[in-house]
């Protein structure tokens, strides 16, 4: 299922032109147009998904192989140390264009700090009532 307003529906399918990296029958992986380092790359399902939470099980079990071929080509061709594979859900989590997809983020010895956090400090007590809470929900 494609959705006719959706961006990066017409993007993964070639409606619209993209630097692309790697296509087939499911996927289109694109060069990001505001990359926060240099290659950084999307993955893009060609059918429409809101989020991961939507996601086909069978589209799911593709991405991370997909994302470790691409960012082994982007250590052996751009020289990197590592990647980031980040994945947003919902406007909180920073998700933009609500159509899943999966960033590639090259990282470079002595790069600019991306993708942290400072950890938390949660009492046993506390993480036993989130954990309930969610193990509720499943």
């Amino acid at each position: 299922m494609r959705e006719e307003s959706c961006i990066f529906c017409k993007i993964a399918n070639g409606e619209i032109p993209s630097e692309t990296l790697y296509e087939d029958d499911t996927f289109r992986v694109i060069m990001d147009l505001g990359p926060a380092s240099k290659g950084h790359a999307l993955i893009l399902p060609k059918q429409h998904y809101k989020d991961i939470c939507e996601l086909d099980g069978k589209v799911a079990a593709r991405v991370l192989p997909l994302a470790a071929k691409i960012g082994g080509a982007m250590k052996t061709s751009l020289g990197c140390a590592g990647f980031n594979v980040v994945q947003n859900n919902g406007a909180a989590a920073g998700q933009s264009v609500f159509h899943f997809h999966v960033h590639l983020i090259p990282r470079y010895e002595d790069g600019p700090v991306m993708v942290s956090w400072e950890s938390g400090k949660e009492s046993p007590q506390d993480l036993a009532q989130t954990g309930a809470a969610i193990r509720s929900a499943l």
